[in-house]
């Protein structure tokens, strides 16, 4: 069917507003450097009021990779939730102008604004993520059209939905269709976190409902509850078909079945690290969904995600395609 997906994202609909500035900031407002808090709409409105020369994009961690995808020229789509208010039309309008479909329209009589998340990132590249997460934490399997869900060849779904029942019920009616549809589905476990919190409904899911899971070290230690990396990614394979981990800076493991490689690194200084992980997806995923080997698909993610962090923003700026040719993977 030509008019089949190549891949399909499900995830938090969020608008990013970044902001530069330094250690004293955070501290000041008693921000947590370095990792992703959930805040309350007051504590939103507070630190919104509080940035200095903000830039808005649309974000959101798989909405981020989708986009990516879609910049690399594969049919793509995201499904989410934004309300029809100014961050809820620049997010869906932005997305299209990516070569993106957004399905869902922006909805009219919410209660709960569009979902922002405020990144304050510091001169050391690091960022600190303040997500309010408003009308995305609604995403439930209304949402989902069975017509794109299940007409893709690839399904890419956002850990951090699993926070909600709901979310968790979008999922599955999402991987469901996918399968029905011929598709594979996948996951990124999102953050340590997250995992945390949801363990045995991860494993659960890993094992019986995903094709492909991509994470980072400290995601498959949290999930297999285990500081031997080897230890976790052996239960991984046991249990998923392909498995990815990321290690910031070291080689990328990626194994399928008996199949291992470690695809290097090359480490360059970061800009703003924001989006790193969402690149080296969108790249995994080119590889796979135009069926490259393991090896280039990780390669290709290594290339997204060392051009996203040698600039400001979590979307690709330059010809991600035009770096491949580079390579010559492509």
């Amino acid at each position: 069917m030509s008019d089949r997906y190549q891949v399909v994202g499900i995830g938090n609909a969020i608008v990013d507003v970044l902001s530069q500035t330094d250690d004293n900031f955070l501290d000041l407002m008693g921000i947590q450097k370095g990792i992703m808090q959930l805040i309350e709409r007051e504590r939103g409105e507070t630190l919104y009021g509080a940035m200095k020369d903000r830039t808005q994009a649309p974000g959101g961690s798989v909405g981020n990779t989708i986009a990516g995808a879609g910049n690399l020229g594969l049919r793509s789509a995201f499904i989410g939730r934004v309300r029809d208010d100014v961050l809820g039309r620049f997010f869906a309008k932005s997305l299209t102008a990516e070569g993106t479909d957004f399905p869902n329209a922006p909805v009219a009589d919410a209660d709960l604004p569009t979902s922002r998340s405020m990144i304050f990132v510091t001169p050391d590249g690091e960022r600190s993520m303040n997500t309010y997460l408003g009308i995305s934490a609604e995403l439930g399997p209304e949402d989902v059209a069975e017509s794109v869900a299940g007409n893709t060849d690839y399904l890419f779904l956002e850990g951090y939905l699993f926070d909600k029942d709901r979310g968790k019920q979008a999922f599955l009616k999402a991987a469901e269709a996918c399968h029905r549809g011929g598709g594979k589905a996948g996951i990124a476990l999102s953050d340590p976190f997250c995992v945390n919190r949801h363990r045995a409904d991860f494993r659960r899911l890993v094992k019986d409902q995903m094709d492909y899971v991509i994470g980072n070290q400290h995601e498959w230690c949290a999930l297999y509850e285990t500081e031997d990396l080897e230890a976790a990614l052996a239960q991984a394979r046991a249990e998923c078909p392909v498995i990815v981990c990321t290690r910031s800076g070291a080689d990328v493991i990626v194994t399928r079945g008996k199949e291992r490689v470690e695809v290097p690194v090359h480490r360059v200084v970061p800009v703003d690290a924001t989006g790193a992980g969402d690149q080296f997806a969108a790249g995994f995923l080119y590889g796979l969904a135009t069926g490259q080997s393991l090896k280039v698909a990780g390669r290709m993610g290594c290339i997204a995600a060392a051009e996203v962090i040698s600039h400001f923003g979590a979307r690709p700026e330059n010809d991600v395609k035009a770096l491949f040719r580079a390579e010559g993977l492509i």
